[in-house]
């Protein structure tokens, strides 16, 4: 089993940036791919960021290609986001999924999920 734990989420003006962090813990041996999803209220999860465990081939929605970077770093995986608008804000949501990265980022697609950390922009 997979433990995801993650940080950093918190209030914001707009214009400003942020930091979340997710630590996997547990049985991490078949991870491959990471990444980060959202959802704010009354919209569905969308698929925002995701990257190889090995800290590759990083993909970005469109809605925030440019402002946020993912990485990943052994067992924490990092999203930093700048520049942060008020469409930004929700639930950010890790997640983590033992098969390679796809093109798409799909809910369906990943394995295991943190319990979120809340964003908010003013």
């Amino acid at each position: 089993h997979v433990q995801l734990v993650e940080s950093g989420g918190g209030s914001v003006q707009a214009g400003g940036s942020l930091r979340l962090s997710c630590v996997a813990s547990g049985n991490t041996a078949n991870t491959n791919c990471m990444g980060w999803f959202r959802q704010a209220p009354g919209k569905e999860r969308e698929g925002i960021a995701r990257i190889t465990a090995g800290g590759g081939s990083p993909a970005y929605a469109d809605s925030v290609k440019g402002r946020f970077t993912i990485s990943q770093d052994d067992v924490k995986n990092v999203l930093q986001m700048n520049n942060l608008k008020p469409e930004d804000a929700a639930m950010y949501y890790c997640a983590l999924r033992t098969g390679g990265c796809l093109p798409t980022m799909m809910m369906t697609d990943y394995n295991y999920w943190g319990q979120g950390t809340q964003v908010t922009v003013s």
